[in-house]
């Protein structure tokens, strides 16, 4: 290396050097959102929740993934109010950061995808206030009209916002979410008034999820005017069940052949190399785990009374958008590694170096440690559900002691059943929701206005 190339190739050698201590900040996160779902799953929420406390003291790009985490906990721990605190902040910062933010995606394409604010996936945004509608409905119900409408708006704003300048939109292939239409439904028909609001809601729910095959017994009930039998109420249990979608690295090999040709080529025609595309480039891909509750019985004095049903299949939906998607992030994970090798040419062509020169190599060498430190932004949601389901019954008011039993597809009891005692108002909806990740439940039978009294 001659001394008049020496101070231009430090100086960029430097600045590689700079770029790849900025790509290894969200290294860890895999690995403590791992702990914190062990401990849920295992139900020792107390745990989880700690775990959760200590990530979000350390900060990080992470903190909002973090708070859905730990809304999850709080619901599951039997504090609904504060589960709806914790979501209403993520809901808010979402929102904020759907605004473009230009520094960010500058530093995005020096590093990778983790360098950006985590503005959550677009199931996430949805079913942030499908959550929201939950938790509000299992303490006073106040907001939860207001948080179904916004889940329906939601969704219509992601997908009529979808088209890129071509005017292509993938976002049209996207899974709408019954539980918007059908929690809407559920409240207008207990107005005993609004009885053509409920109706319509409720088709929505037949067209967007015709496998619900409850959706056309609740058209025809709202159709014919009839919340309840006199002197009766209605129990309406909603259970998460499975363990929902995950993000997973994924390299896209067609990409990265591609790319180690483009760069062959330019080595080849261009004033100067470039580094060989070794590093395959990285995208996330969502993931989904056998569930083996397929449903919840729920029995009364020892009669099974119903099933309940799947209203949104959640890893379904995640992968379904992450699929429609793919082209786009793999057309962003490749534009980045073409700006790092044009800013490799610039700085060879800046230091003045010619092909053979002894220089290229430790160009070359930090080009591609560059390309290795890339990784797939892999924050999510994890504690989501795979399936969020629902069961209508209507009960005569007063207690019931019930018990919620998981069922194979089969229906056969694979697990011990959670036990709650209900109380039903005449004329009244009354909530209830259990979390069945696995074969038992985990934490409590959350009812609206608490337990009844023994």
């Amino acid at each position: 290396m001659t001394s008049s190339h020496a101070p231009a190739a430090a100086a960029m050698v430097a600045c590689l050097a700079a770029a790849l201590c900025l790509s290894t900040g969200c290294s860890t996160y895999a690995n403590r959102v791992a702990k914190v779902r062990n401990a849920f799953y295992q139900g020792n929420l107390p745990a989880a929740a700690k775990l959760v406390d200590e990530s979000l003291a350390k900060g990080g790009g992470e903190a909002d993934v973090l708070r859905l985490e730990s809304a999850m906990i709080q619901l599951a721990s039997g504090r609904p109010r504060d589960a709806e605190q914790s979501l209403r902040l993520v809901r808010d910062h979402f929102d904020h950061l759907d605004q473009t933010n230009v520094a960010e995606s500058a530093l995005a394409a020096l590093t990778d995808d983790k360098r950006r604010a985590y503005a959550g996936e677009d199931y996430e945004k949805v079913l942030i206030r499908a959550l929201l509608a939950v938790s509000s409905l299992m303490h006073d119900g106040t907001d939860a009209e207001a948080y179904s409408l916004q889940m329906i708006e939601t969704q219509e704003r992601i997908i009529n916002g979808g088209s890129d300048r071509r005017g292509d939109n993938p976002k049209l292939k996207y899974q709408r979410v019954a539980l918007a239409p059908y929690l809407r439904g559920v409240l207008r028909e207990e107005t005993h008034l609004d009885y053509d609001d409920a109706a319509r809601s409720f088709a929505s729910v037949v067209s967007w999820r015709p496998e619900f095959l409850a959706g056309k017994l609740d058209v025809e009930r709202a159709t014919h005017g009839r919340h309840s039998e006199p002197g009766h109420g209605v129990l309406y249990l909603f259970a998460f069940t499975g363990r929902g979608p995950f993000k997973e690295e994924s390299a896209e090999v067609v990409s990265s052949a591609s790319l180690l040709v483009a760069g062959e080529i330019i080595s080849a025609v261009g004033k100067q190399t470039v580094p060989p595309n070794i590093a395959p480039v990285k995208v996330p891909r969502i993931r989904s785990r056998a569930n083996p509750v397929q449903g919840v019985a729920l029995s009364i004095n020892g009669q099974t009374r119903g099933f309940t049903e799947t209203l949104t299949d959640v890893s379904l939906m995640a992968r379904q958008q992450c699929d429609a998607l793919l082209t786009r992030t793999v057309a962003r994970a490749v534009a980045r590694r073409v700006v790092k090798m044009g800013i490799v040419y610039t700085g060879k062509e800046a230091a003045g170096l010619a092909k053979n020169d002894v220089a290229n190599l430790a160009f070359d060498v930090a080009g591609i440690a560059w390309q290795a430190t890339e990784s797939a932004d892999t924050r999510c949601w994890g504690l989501l559900p795979d399936k969020i389901q629902v069961l209508r019954l209507e009960l005569p008011e007063g207690d019931h002691d019930v018990s919620l039993i998981p069922v194979s597809s089969s229906r056969h009891t694979i697990g011990p059943p959670a036990r709650q005692r209900i109380r039903i108002d005449n004329g009244r909806n009354t909530y209830a929701l259990a979390m069945f990740p696995g074969e038992k439940v985990v934490g409590q039978v959350l009812v609206s206005g608490g337990p009844a009294r023994r």
